[in-house]
Parts: C-alpha cells; sequence; structure tokens
C-alpha cells in the first residue's frame, strides 16, 4: 500500500465535515442505544429511507429498557418495510440479553459489544468510535471507495484482505481525540462526494494527495469484481378467503413464519416456490396440500408482483382462494382476519405489493 499520509489531510477532512455535514437526526443524540439503532438501521438501507424509521422507532421504543421488554411483533411491525429482518430480530434479542446479561447497560468494551447478537465489525466500531470516543476505525462501502482512491488501493473490494488494508490503514491515522467525528466525515465523503461513478473531486478535502486523481484512475478505483446473477423464483400464493356475507366482512387466512431463518417471525400467506415445470395453479394447490392438509380450490389469479432480496428475486404469483376438503391442520401460529385487521401484523414487503389489489377485491 502507498502510504500518501500526513496530518493536514485528516484535518482538512474535519474542516470539511464541520462545513458540510448532513443534519442528520442521528447527529442529535449520541447515546450508545440511539446511535446503535441508526446503524443497525443504516447497514445495506439508504439515508433517506432510514430518517422516518429512525423517528418513528425511538417514539416508540425510547430506551433500550423499552426495546427489551416489548414483544418481537411489536418490534417487526415498527421494522416492518425496512427490510433485511434478521436485523431487527438480533437487534430485539441483543437488547434482551443487555437487559438480563448486563444489568441494562450497553457494553462499551468491544468485544463484548461485539458478542451481542447481530453486532458485527462494523457496527461495533460505528456504535463505540461514536457513542464512545473508541479509536476504531470504521469500514463501509462509503469509506472503502475514498481510501482504495486516496491510497490506489487495488485489491478488489468484495474480498476480506481489501478490508483488511484498508482497516489497517485507518488505523494508523485515526485522530485518538475525535475518532467518531473521523469515521462519520470519511462515510460522509463517499456519501457525498466520492462518488461510485462521478466523483465530484473538485469538492474533495483529500484531492491534492488522491492517488486515483492523480494518476487518473478515479474511474477505475476501487476494483470491484462483478456480483453473480441472482437466481428468480416462481412463487404461488394462496389467499384463503371465508366469507361472512357482509360487505367487506371475509376473513383471510394467515400465518407467521418461524422466527429463524428468512423473514422470520413475520405473517404471510400460505404457499411456496414452483417445481421445475409446474405451473403456478398447480402449485398453490399443492403448497396448500402440504402446508395445511387441505384441498383448495383457487378462484382467480389476484395479482402477480415481482420483489428483489439481496441474494434473490421473486416472481409472485396470488391467488384467491377458498377451501373445498379439509380442514387446516398447523403448528405455526395463524388467524382469519379481516382486510381491515392486516395492518396489526408485520408482512413482509413483497406481500405489501398486492394489498392494494386485496383491498379492493374484498370492498367491491
Amino acid at each position: 500500500m502507498t502510504h500518501v499520509l500526513s496530518q493536514a489531510a485528516v484535518s482538512s477532512l474535519g474542516r470539511w465535515f464541520a462545513r458540510h455535514a448532513r443534519d442528520l437526526p442521528w447527529r442529535r443524540r449520541r447515546d450508545l442505544y440511539a446511535v446503535w439503532i441508526s446503524e443497525v438501521m443504516l447497514q445495506q438501507t439508504r439515508v433517506e429511507t432510514v430518517i422516518p424509521y429512525y423517528r418513528d422507532f425511538l417514539r416508540r421504543f425510547p430506551t433500550l429498557k423499552r426495546l427489551a421488554s416489548a414483544s418481537l411483533q411489536d418490534m417487526l411491525k415498527a421494522w416492518e418495510g425496512l427490510g433485511y429482518y434478521s436485523r431487527a430480530r438480533n437487534l430485539w434479542q441483543a437488547a434482551r440479553l443487555v437487559q438480563t446479561e448486563f444489568r441494562g447497560r450497553i457494553p462499551a468494551d468491544f468485544s463484548e459489544f461485539r458478542s451481542l447478537p447481530g453486532v458485527g465489525e462494523y457496527i461495533a466500531a460505528a456504535v463505540l468510535s461514536i457513542g464512545r470516543g473508541l479509536a476504531l476505525p470504521v469500514v463501509d462501502g462509503n469509506v472503502l471507495r475514498v481510501v482504495c482512491r486516496w491510497q490506489g488501493i487495488a485489491t478488489d473490494i468484495r474480498l476480506a484482505a481489501a478490508k483488511k488494508n484498508v482497516r489497517q490503514f485507518l488505523q494508523g491515522i485515526i485522530p485518538a481525540d475525535s475518532p467518531g467525528r473521523f469515521n462519520e466525515a470519511m462515510m460522509e465523503l463517499g456519501a457525498l462526494v466520492c462518488l461510485p461513478r462521478v466523483p465530484l473531486c473538485g469538492q474533495c478535502p483529500l484531492r491534492r494527495c488522491c492517488f486515483a486523481l492523480r494518476h487518473g484512475k478515479t474511474g477505475l478505483l476501487p476494483v470491484k469484481s462483478r456480483k453473480r446473477p441472482v437466481p428468480e423464483y416462481h412463487v404461488a400464493l394462496a389467499v384463503i378467503t371465508r366469507e361472512s356475507g357482509e360487505k367487506g366482512g371475509g376473513r383471510i387466512f394467515i400465518q407467521q413464519r418461524p422466527e429463524l431463518g428468512h423473514l422470520g417471525g413475520l405473517w404471510e400467506f400460505p404457499g411456496g416456490k414452483c417445481r421445475p415445470g409446474e405451473k403456478p395453479e398447480a402449485a398453490v394447490g399443492r403448497e396448500c396440500r402440504e402446508e395445511l392438509g387441505v384441498e383448495i380450490a383457487a378462484l382467480g389469479r389476484l395479482a402477480e408482483v415481482r420483489h428483489a432480496y439481496s441474494h434473490f428475486k421473486v416472481h409472485l404469483h396470488v391467488f384467491i382462494c377458498r377451501l373445498r376438503r379439509g380442514r387446516i391442520r398447523t403448528d405455526r401460529p395463524h388467524a382469519w382476519v379481516r382486510i381491515d385487521e392486516l395492518q396489526q401484523y408485520p408482512f413482509p414487503g413483497a406481500n405489501h405489493k398486492f394489498f392494494p389489489q386485496l383491498k379492493e377485491y374484498f370492498n367491491t
């Protein structure tokens, strides 16, 4: 690694941050709990998306004690739509552990904090540097991009070696008196100036010592290998109805996903992946037989929606159905709910995409 390092560059970064830092709600409250909430929400999620969730979450759960005493369902409902629900489950479990194992005090020791569910290297460094002033460098996507350009690091940033090199470099320059502010400045620089495609080099406080700018390589750094194509699955869902005879009074069968695993703890409609060569109409009937032990009749197709997760995509085929034979048998928590009661349950974002058609069907 070529070290182009000077105290002047770090000082220049600090002055730039003082002038250009965005007024974000989590920068107004610096206790460990609030910082922790913001950093968990900000992982793989845009700032603009997080702001309303962060404000609402702290209104519902203003302290760690309140979060630890809440039910997982209440917590997931507050998180609904933010995605990456394993983050929410881990945060809830970690809050409960802090209450029981650390007497309600979030540990300020790196190893102890790192031992909590969902707390990785990035979360631990961000929370403890910002909330406790520990000299721990933060390495996220923005910081990787800034440092690779600044220092001319050509290692593929998808590799652990790149993160290790960047972290070692930052450990040597992070100011002991203001590590949290330094970390925020680095992340902010990547978010506002050192952009992926068209960096605003003329506005960068590091431009005088930037390897990539000096050598005309801003378009080549950082090196990032292509992602493998993500698979797309066709999934058939059954909205099983039980009519009540009054307008808008029909009930729908829903069930809760197991707490462990993808979208754990959220509610859903029965169904599953189509097998190779299997039509969705056949798959929805098969899935209901396998999951619930019933025969259903598909009354019609309600909607088709597509949704992308981090490692795969789904193409949902949603059918309005009724029970034809048998009685539902399932070990999962389940309920028959009215259409206006769906809002009481946390559902995956993909399901919300066909809720408008569902409401229209029941209210016409």
